[in-house]
């Protein structure tokens, strides 16, 4: 059945809601994207600055966590609203919302919980469109880690079985999908892309900056090598994948630990935490042997990191994933999108060997927009390539 999608994220550094608008259609074993467009909107100051103070190692209270919820709806049916009047001339038919992650729950290597605000009421009720949400749980009752869920799309449009290649996305986190030496899709959270230096950012500048603008601090600073050292050393990176982490484990005052004694400027610290989140993806996409690399989010605008990410890895090339019809900032929206397509089809969004489930989900919780919810008759084959059209 074609349809037309709009997919929605906002990440771990929650600075903005991206919302992706496809047609999307099943052909054979093949699904079909024809992107529209990505539409972004800030998340506005004040409610970037609550989100903040709510996520570890911070307390907060349940008042707090009932605002944010209904206040991330609003934003986020909003968003969905101006994306599918601008994009799909009010003709969408689905919203998938991924929501903001303001915790994810791991204990002894296996996930057991997370949770995602914005209130699905909010979107379908803006929109009139029926709304997915909750798109994680799923998994993780059956023993995965629910992450990274962009091992889906990877596995369809990026990996290939004739080139050793991986999937990497710069988040918050920076996470890989690979394939083993026996075919299976393989992927897992590396530990922190942005997260690190966007906290390192905040401290140094007491909140007046939220990021290492084109990695300008880190390519005038020098890696402090004790520092980097004491940063490797985190247990985390040794756990064999699938594994998935975040902002409860690496946030600002992680570094400010890491950091105990050491007399470091800030941009040698930038400079650092660059080198390591370089060093990790280098490590992963050795490990697998990888001849390419390819990489979208966030942290493909940051030239620094991209650069040392380039030194290290080489003789690995790497790709964007611009190389594969999708822009490298809505990678994520637009996986969102393919994610509620596979559901309303009654298809698993999951692939086991990369989450660690006992087997792939159907993802996702669905509230009914302005008309009963109408879900068509499920797919007979289970799609294993993605086209861009």
């Amino acid at each position: 059945m074609d349809l037309t999608v709009i997919g929605m994220i906002s990440g771990t550094s929650y600075d903005a809601v991206d919302a992706a608008v496809a047609d999307l259609s099943l052909a054979g074993d093949e699904i079909v994207c024809r992107p529209r467009g990505l539409h972004s909107e800030p998340l506005p100051d004040e409610l970037r600055a609550r989100i903040a103070t709510a996520l570890p190692p911070h307390a907060t209270t349940f008042e707090e966590v009932c605002r944010l919820h209904t206040e991330l709806g609003r934003l986020f049916g909003s968003v969905a609203a101006a994306a599918n009047e601008r994009l799909a001339g009010g003709a969408a038919d689905l919203v998938v919302s991924h929501g903001q992650t303001v915790f994810h729950w791991v204990e002894g290597g296996q996930a057991l919980g997370t949770l995602q605000l914005g209130a699905a009421a909010w979107i379908a009720e803006a929109t009139g469109v029926a709304t997915v949400t909750d798109l994680r749980t799923r998994d993780l009752t059956r023993g995965g880690h629910a992450a990274p869920l962009a091992s889906t799309l990877d596995a369809m449009l990026v990996l290939s079985e004739g080139v050793r290649r991986g999937s990497l996305n710069l988040g918050g986190i920076a996470n890989i999908t690979v394939q083993d030496g026996a075919g299976d899709v393989l992927a897992y959270d590396i530990g922190p892309a942005s997260a690190l230096m966007d906290g390192a950012v905040a401290d140094a500048t007491g909140g007046a900056r939220r990021m290492d603008t084109d990695g300008a601090l880190a390519a005038a600073g020098t890696v402090h090598r004790g520092l980097l050292d004491r940063l490797l050393a985190e247990p985390y990176y040794r756990l064999p994948p699938p594994k998935s982490t975040g902002k409860e484990l690496f946030h600002a005052g992680y570094v400010r630990n890491a950091v105990g004694d050491l007399a470091i400027g800030t941009e040698d610290l930038l400079a650092t935490l660059t080198e390591l989140t370089a060093r990790l993806v280098a490590d992963a996409g050795r490990a697998q042997d990888l001849a390419e690399l390819v990489v979208a989010g966030g942290g493909v605008r940051n030239p620094t990191l991209m650069a040392r990410i380039a030194a290290l890895s080489a003789p690995t090339r790497l790709r964007g994933i611009d190389d594969f019809g999708l822009p490298p900032q809505g990678k994520e929206a637009y996986l969102m999108a393919l994610l509620g397509y596979l559901s309303v089809h009654g298809l698993p969004g999951t692939i086991p060997s990369a989450t660690g489930a006992r087997t792939g989900s159907i993802l996702g919780s669905f509230t009914p927009g302005a008309r009963p919810l109408r879900l068509p008759e499920p797919a007979t084959v289970t799609p294993r390539r993605m086209r861009i059209r």
